[in-house]
């Protein structure tokens, strides 16, 4: 044999333990460790859209970790969540089913920039489906309820309130499974456009769980989205409230035609005839209208609110589905008993008043206001999203999506607070144990 051939070709041994090696990173792709999560079985049906050369870190993995580490304080920016990332034990990688380097043989956790490559390219409405499926499911015992640890000690401020709240104001007995939507701009991200990323949510009245989330490209196409939105949700059944911007004719025939729901709609300045048709119709002293009256008093930040609520029979001459038309009048005063200020607004609802007496329609209305600080100032205050930067693709979408998938898992478990739910999750293993990693 020449010195060249030599030189030119490998050892044996060599050529044996690249061809082991590379069989092994085979076997590793083809045959991941699974693991029975609900989360996990959702997040998977989300396609990757990546070339499949050179790809080493599956997506449902890359998805689960981002998931996780969203729920813990902190994990608030691309960065952070990858800087917890790392932190994974080799136990909960090989559970996840991970990428195992052949040389080492250790399972690793993917880089910082492909996080943000991956978050940037994903099909936003897949992951919105995923995360609200997985909501779903546990909603209807179809996967375990998620449960998070506890500080010792006496219940948590927020905690206390709420279940103060249940016991002296307590919701109307047969009411309908409800759910609000509404708009929200994340104001640090931008479109390839330089426009806002606007997002429109559904949150459940009772649960206050995010049922569902869309996007759209600015505020002039919120109605389209939300109707898109209305339709990917089981809303069978339901009761949707929606502010002044979604009360349209073609909104009203799609949630009571197509949706086989009900819904509640504000009247103002959009559908000026609608609203002076209410007016009139609602017009008179309060003894007129004592029969179909209710009057709910509440107390809470150094002020005391009166909401009454009287209600009249309407029909699809007022708007399409109409069944019933109602006035709000909202009294504001100070724990002295002086009223300070007045607001008085008209709407319209499917419901009959079979259905729904005038202290339901008042609870439901109240309910859909809960979307402001509920969800939006959660995502705000508790998550900081509107000083995050990101805004390359998908990935400000994304992000708010986990947001939603955190929210919803703290208040699944029984979590009034959800910063205090976030700091009960700081070991690792408590943070994959919730989605039964």
């Amino acid at each position: 044999m020449s010195p060249s051939s030599l030189t030119s070709s490998p050892p044996a041994a060599a050529l044996d333990q690249l061809t082991d090696l590379a069989l092994r990173e085979a076997e590793l792709r083809a045959d991941p460790v699974g693991v029975e999560s609900a989360l996990m079985r959702r997040l998977a049906a989300v396609p990757d859209r990546r070339s499949a050369c050179g790809r080493r870190h599956r997506l449902v993995v890359i998805l689960t970790l981002t998931a996780c580490a969203t729920l813990v304080v902190g994990g608030d920016s691309v960065a952070a969540i990858w800087q917890w990332a790392a932190r994974t034990s080799q136990q909960v990688l090989e559970r996840l089913g991970a990428h195992r380097d052949p040389f080492t043989g250790l399972f690793t956790v993917p880089s910082e920039r492909t996080f943000r490559r991956v978050l940037a390219h994903l099909d936003g409405d897949a992951l919105d489906a995923a995360i609200s499926g997985y909501v779903a499911d546990v909603l209807r015992q179809a996967a375990p309820v998620p449960q998070i640890p506890d500080t010792p000690g006496p219940l948590e401020r927020e905690q206390r309130r709420v279940t103060q709240r249940q016991l002296t104001h307590p919701a109307p007995d047969g009411l309908l499974p409800g759910a609000a939507l509404d708009g929200k701009a994340s104001r640090g991200a931008r479109t390839a456009d330089g426009g806002r990323v606007f997002l429109i949510g559904a949150i459940s009245h009772e649960y206050g769980v995010i049922l569902g989330q869309s996007q759209v490209a600015d505020k002039r196409g919120e109605g389209p989205a939300a109707r898109a939105l209305l339709t990917r949700l089981d809303a069978a059944g339901m009761v949707l409230t929606l502010d002044a911007l979604h009360t349209t004719k073609a909104t009203a025939r799609l949630i009571t035609q197509q949706l086989d729901a009900h819904y509640i709609l504000i009247l103002k300045g959009n559908q000026p005839l609608a609203r002076a048709a209410a007016q009139a119709l609602l017009t008179g002293p309060d003894v007129d209208w004592s029969a179909t009256t209710a009057i709910d008093d509440d107390h809470g930040h150094d002020r005391i609110e009166r909401r009454t609520i009287r209600t009249a029979q309407a029909d699809d001459t007022l708007f399409p589905g109409a069944r019933q038309a109602f006035r709000i009048r909202r009294d504001v005063g100070d724990l002295d008993g002086v009223w300070i200020s007045k607001e008085i607004v008209y709407g319209i609802t499917s419901l009959p008043a079979t259905l729904a007496p005038p202290d339901h329609l008042n609870h439901y209305e109240r309910a859909h206001w809960g979307v402001e600080n509920r969800l939006h100032w959660v995502r705000d205050v508790t998550f900081r999203e509107d000083h995050s930067q990101v805004r390359t693709g998908t990935a400000p979408r994304a992000l708010a999506g986990f947001r939603n998938l955190a929210i919803s898992t703290a208040r699944l478990a029984g979590r009034a607070n959800i910063a205090h739910a976030r700091r009960d999750l700081l070991n690792h293993d408590d943070a994959f144990a919730v989605y039964a990693i």
